[in-house]
């Protein structure tokens, strides 16, 4: 099979051509594990969207079976995610539920488009100040969205903007349910301790078992599915087309861009997540191409819009997922649960699913990632602010699309200010002996590696090339920045990304040469954590010194590791 077949093939059908017993038995235990893992929290981010919980079992049934099928990545997990619910639920208060089905499928559509013009790592021009903002105000409205059911709180209405969301709640604050109170922190606390204590235990699988059965055991008076749902029916959900209008169809436009972004940036960050994990390389195009397919027929059986959901991911490799394989059988696992069990779902208390998707929202929202934000420029700082705020007080169209507009200006303002004038001197002949490659000896230790040109958001994948040869290097790796005009918050986050790879592979990273503006923000950055500080040369000459004093260390800790063990033996 030629190349650039192989290049268009799911995962699915690449792998199955070796498949046996024993990845199947693999396959199976992680399949059924991730598929009851996938159980509340579909139902929750239903509830959460202002749909029927089945609506999201629908979708993750369909979705994730589609996803595995067709996908390009080897154990990613698909279905509805924590990204949409903010989204979802502004579409429906406009537009109800017809509008939302048919937004789901031009988002699907336009996902498709991007796989087939190869369009799945334009992606790469999302700046990580915007990503890590409206990740941030997603977290935060999710979070928001559930302090009704946490509490128990007697609402007939939840507002959907933020600030009179927040009002409505102080207001019936008197309302507050003990008993659901009591759920859901104690809830919250398995999830923590289940996190922190016992990271292959699936904390929301206890919690939903658990808190339903002390509601029922105990006769707690709390809200459950079956009082506020009447419960899931039980079958197989019924095929059905959306209505489509043409006015609500150019309305829809907007919306329908914003989901099939999100999905995209999701997908493929959980497929990056499923990448390290499983120590595989995904195809981009392949995966949109399959995540359009899935949001387009999803809406046909009343399920949500679906990307690949990174926690159900990991914990799909941590289960010991080998193939897509297991990407089916979770989705074959919440089928036969509709099939046969639905009636044990009605008595889950929905202050557990608040529980869950709280822990979800703190999960998701990269927080680790603000004080690395803070320690850049001052226009970074003020983008992810922007783009945080605007995600909580407006909707996150709006906010992506400032968001962008000003990475963009930042982009301009960057690239502009690496065009410089100077003269030419002595000195500057002088100074730049050090930094010319010719006639210096590289041994074979070490290899060295340049970047030419600005490494701003857009230009991080050239690291590509270096990370799929990874186990053919040799144990030092120089990055050569003299070349490197320009950098930004997403460029330095690639070189830290290259730098964990090459130090968890057993390798070391010298940098040498950055100019002013990388040197500065670097600093600023704190990028010595990653590398040592004194792995930063002033030049390719300095640094291949320090390349010898590595070499000679690594060469001694390993001749004092052989005597160790040959003096026991």
């Amino acid at each position: 099979m030629t190349p650039a077949l192989n290049a268009w093939l799911p995962k699915s059908v690449i792998l199955l051509r070796d498949y046996d017993r024993q990845k199947f038995v693999s396959d199976l235990i992680a399949g059924i594990t991730v598929g009851l893992v996938a159980l509340p929290l579909a139902m929750a981010f239903a509830i959460s969207s202002g749909v029927s919980p089945q609506a999201g079992i629908y979708c993750a049934i369909v979705t994730g079976f589609i996803i595995s099928v067709l996908g390009g990545s080897k154990t990613q997990i698909g279905g509805p995610t924590g990204a949409f619910v903010v989204v979802v639920s502004g579409i429906i208060a406009k537009h109800g539920i017809d509008g939302l089905f048919t937004c789901t499928m031009m988002a699907g559509v336009l996902l498709v488009l991007l796989g087939v013009t190869g369009m799945g790592t334009a992606v790469k021009y999302f700046p990580r100040p915007v990503i890590v903002g409206f990740t941030n105000g997603i977290a935060i409205l999710i979070a928001s969205t559930q302090i009704r059911d946490l509490f128990g709180l007697r609402m007939d209405h939840v507002p959907g903007d933020f600030f009179h969301r927040m009002q409505a709640f102080a207001q019936g604050a008197r309302t507050i349910s003990w008993p659901a109170t009591a759920v859901a922190l104690a809830s919250i606390a398995i999830m923590i301790a289940c996190l922190k204590y016992a990271k292959h235990v699936p904390g929301a699988i206890i919690v939903t078992f658990g808190a339903t059965a002390a509601v029922t055991l105990l006769h707690l008076s709390v809200e459950t599915i079956g009082t506020r749902f009447g419960g899931i029916p039980k079958g197989l959900p019924t095929l059905a087309l959306p209505k489509l209008h043409y006015d609500v169809f150019r309305q829809l436009l907007s919306p329908a861009f914003t989901v099939a972004m999100l999905g995209a940036i999701e997908s493929l960050m959980s497929a990056v997540v499923s990448d390290r994990m499983s120590r595989d390389k995904h195809n981009p195009n392949v995966e949109l191409m399959a995540q359009g397919v899935a949001n387009i027929v999803s809406p046909l059986f009343g399920g949500l819009p679906a990307t690949g959901a990174i926690a159900r991911t990991a914990t799909n490799v941590r289960a010991g997922a080998k193939t897509p394989v297991a990407g089916m059988i979770h989705s074959l696992t919440l089928l036969a649960i509709v099939l046969f069990a639905a009636p044990l779902v009605r008595n889950v208390p929905l202050a557990a699913l608040a529980a869950i998707l709280m822990v979800v929202a703190y999960n998701m929202g990269e927080w680790q990632e603000i004080p690395e934000i803070l320690k850049l420029s001052a226009a970074d700082i003020a983008v992810w602010l922007i783009t945080v705020t605007l995600t909580v007080v407006t909707d996150l169209t709006f906010a992506v699309e400032v968001g962008m507009v000003l990475a963009a200006l930042m982009f301009i303002r960057k690239v502009s200010r690496t065009t410089t004038v100077t003269r030419v001197t002595r000195d500057y002949i002088e100074d730049s002996r050090v930094h010319i490659l010719q006639g210096k000896d590289i041994p074979d230790y070490a290899t060295v590696f340049r970047i030419h040109g600005p490494f701003l958001f857009g230009a991080t994948d050239k690291f590509a090339d270096i990370l799929d040869a990874l186990n053919t290097l040799p144990p030092i790796v120089i990055l050569r920045l003299r070349n490197m005009t320009a950098i930004d918050a997403t460029g330095l986050g690639a070189i830290e990304n290259l730098a964990d790879q090459l130090h968890e592979s057993g390798r070391s990273l010298l940098l040498c040469g950055a100019r002013e503006q990388p040197a500065h923000l670097m600093s600023q950055a704190e990028f010595e954590r990653h590398v040592g500080a004194e792995n930063i040369c002033p030049s390719i000459a300095e640094a291949l010194e320090r390349a010898a004093e590595v070499y000679q260390q690594h060469t001694a800790a390993v001749g004092h590791t052989t005597n160790s063990i040959i003096e026991k033996m």
